[in-house]
């Protein structure tokens, strides 16, 4: 039986949908796996880690997670888990160009290479409608300030944070959007992501002149990095 924490709020948006079967609810029907089961809560623990600044741990929580999917030998586990690590990775803006899904891509279905594309930033019309629940509106708003809306209005923290990273990386971030990704970070505690929002919000800040709202973010920054 899966415990009530792989099926937190802050996990049922972006895992539901990239790892289904990692969180296929075992209240009726058979036995799940126990590689299921240990790959969820690993994936569960390196988000947290990931998103509060913890790299080790999160790196190790990962690690656990690839090899209880690499031990079914199947393809689509494995893609799951490195598309959710990107995923998160763009939450916290530390994209690094998601290397080990590329090894993997060749097994790739259409849905999994179109959400790869839109955290890279370059979804385009057609992907929208192969993305995970959540992203779907925020792909397909083709208005800067709707496509911020969109993000806003998801309920999951985690897949807000991801939608708010997809924008940015594709150039498409208003004030709105940047704000949005800080009190989301901020109301979960998700110290790397908040830092790295906050240093975004601090240099539009700066090159627009505004000292007063410059050194009000700066004071935020500092009580962050406590």
């Amino acid at each position: 039986m899966m415990t009530k924490r792989l099926t937190a709020p802050a996990l049922a948006g972006l895992l539901a949908a990239l790892l289904a079967t990692l969180l296929a609810a075992c209240s009726s029907g058979p036995r799940v796996p126990d590689w299921q089961l240990n790959a969820a809560s690993a994936t569960e623990r390196a988000t947290s880690a990931y998103l509060e600044g913890r790299s080790s741990v999160a790196e190790h929580e990962f690690g656990i997670a690839r090899k209880q999917v690499g031990s079914t030998g199947q393809p689509a586990q494995a893609i799951r888990v490195e598309l959710l690590r990107c995923a998160v990775q763009v939450a916290a803006l530390a994209y690094d160009g998601c290397g080990e899904f590329t090894t993997l891509q060749v097994d790739a279905s259409p849905a999994d290479l179109a959400y790869a594309r839109y955290l890279a930033g370059n979804a385009s019309a057609a992907d929208a409608g192969l993305l995970p629940e959540p992203q779907r509106q925020v792909a397909a708003s083709t208005d800067d300030r709707a496509a911020a809306a969109a993000a806003a209005a998801i309920p999951d923290p985690l897949s807000r944070l991801v939608a708010a990273g997809a924008l940015l990386r594709a150039n498409r971030a208003t004030p709105e959007l940047l704000t949005t990704a800080i009190n989301t970070a901020s109301g979960q505690g998700w110290r790397r992501a908040l830092l790295a929002w906050m240093q975004i919000q601090l240099q539009r800040a700066e090159q627009a002149g505004d000292k007063v709202e410059a050194e009000r973010i700066r004071r935020r920054i500092a009580l962050a990095t406590r």
